[in-house]
């Protein structure tokens, strides 16, 4: 099964840092060559002001990063308790981070006070939701078998590049293996739980249609053409399911909050 995308992973943000310095590191390894290649060239253009560019889009991007980890918690820290079970910093630092990550995608500073704030509730809902729906799969006695949690890990293990770099993000995390499949064993169980209070249903031809015709709309007005819709017909019908299911756990989260204990420690 696919970990559902509705339910934001826990590790999602806790390993986002790695994978951004890997990222990171390997473009630094790919922009090397070509420089050394240069070399002579740039050297003739030291009266540009291309080196102090350099600097200052350094020194802006440390400056970020630095306000960013200001809204970092102490990884023991109680942040919230949903039905007596304690919701610690780290998971809360890994919601932090993956929504600093949405926000600068989409063109937006995390780093402001608004902002901050904003993030801090985000994250804080984004684990008490989590926790109800574990809560509720494990009280359904719903699980999770090696063989899931194992192909899981390998899809993860893939998008670092193989063993060595997923361990190394892991290791810059402070986690290990271990941890993450307890936790990818918790996401498989939410997306299992997932399916049995909000099961797909069929999509048909006409949604689909009427979905590319307003993504191609869309896709127009930026000046980009989409794909013959036979292609992406069956990414529509996911993507389709995905909002309707979204709609209906949002929903049925909303009854569970309304009979939960829940307090915001921070």
């Amino acid at each position: 099964m696919k970990i559902k995308k509705v339910l934001v992973p826990f590790i999602a943000g806790a390993l986002a840092l790695s994978l951004a310095a890997c990222g990171g590191e390997d473009k630094a390894a790919t922009d090397k060559k070509p420089q050394e290649e240069t070399k002579q060239e740039d050297t003739k253009k030291e009266d540009t002001n291309e080196p102090e560019a350099t600097k200052e889009q350094q020194a802006s991007a440390k400056e970020m990063q630095e306000k960013l980890a200001e809204q970092q918690v102490d990884d023991k820290k109680i942040v919230a308790v949903v039905n007596k079970e304690e919701l610690k910093g780290e998971n809360y630092n890994a919601a932090v981070t993956s929504i600093q990550g949405q926000m600068q995608e989409m063109g937006q500073d995390p780093s402001s006070k608004e902002s901050a704030e904003q993030v801090k509730m985000q994250a804080l809902d984004m684990l008490v939701n989590q926790a109800l729906i574990l809560q509720k799969a494990k009280e359904a006695e719903i699980k999770a078998s090696a063989s899931e949690i194992d192909k899981e890990y390998s899809v993860f293990e893939k998008q670092f590049g193989g063993e060595k770099e997923m361990k190394k993000a892991l290791k810059a995390q402070s986690m290990d293996v271990k941890t993450l499949k307890e936790q990818i064993a918790d996401l498989i169980i939410s997306g299992k739980y997932q399916d049995k209070i909000a099961p797909a249903k069929k999509v048909s031809d006409k949604e689909i249609k009427e979905y590319y015709d307003q993504a191609a709309s869309s896709s127009k007005e930026a000046g980009q053409e989409m794909p013959p819709l036979k292609e992406v017909s069956e990414q529509i019908q996911e993507m389709i399911n995905q909002e309707q299911q979204q709609k209906l756990l949002a929903k049925h989260v909303e009854e569970l909050k309304e009979d939960a204990k829940i307090e915001l420690k921070i």
